[in-house]
């Protein structure tokens, strides 16, 4: 079973990439999970979602403590919400600094060219399945149809294409 933590601010999207990363996995034939953890969430405050992703079922149901992969939507997020916390493989982090068992891309930079907006969640979804094969590229675009329509699933998929092409180079 794969594990992701996705650590993001609230506003940012981290509980519709936590159900996007499910969707994509049941398209690829995997079985899936996503939930938030809810506090006293509001725009900006630190938010919290979890995925697992299985070739069998889960049976699991409780948060995530050591996870195989953590997606972090702010790079400040890493100190101020210990994201390196149980990290078993790889954090993928929006920034353009330099960080220990991060995969680094500035993501808010390509965001504001597509979007016009700093949303990055589809983004570091693609930069996550270029990174590790956990989900396919395909199963992304398919899970981006699903939740959106006409010209914003356009441009999330070329957004979805564009990290998943970056990070795989």
């Amino acid at each position: 079973m794969i594990e992701v933590r996705i650590h993001g601010r609230g506003g940012q999207g981290a509980v519709t990439a936590a159900q996007l990363l499910a969707i994509a996995a049941f398209y690829d034939g995997k079985y899936a999970q996503a939930f938030p953890m809810f506090g006293v969430e509001r725009r900006g405050a630190p938010a919290t979602s979890f995925v697992r992703i299985s070739d069998s079922p889960i049976h699991v149901r409780e948060q995530i403590y050591n996870p195989d992969y953590v997606l972090v939507f702010d790079p400040l997020l890493v100190e101020l919400a210990d994201a390196k916390k149980g990290l078993k493989e790889e954090m993928v982090v929006n920034t353009n600094e330099k960080m220990e068992k991060g995969f680094c891309q500035d993501l808010t930079c390509k965001a504001m060219k597509i979007f016009g907006k700093p949303i990055i969640n589809t983004l570091i979804l693609g930069t996550f399945a270029g990174r590790t094969g956990v989900v396919s590229l395909e199963g992304l675009k398919k899970a981006i149809d699903q939740k959106f329509k006409g010209e914003l699933a356009e441009k999330n998929k070329q957004a979805i294409e564009e990290a998943y092409n970056e990070a795989k180079s």
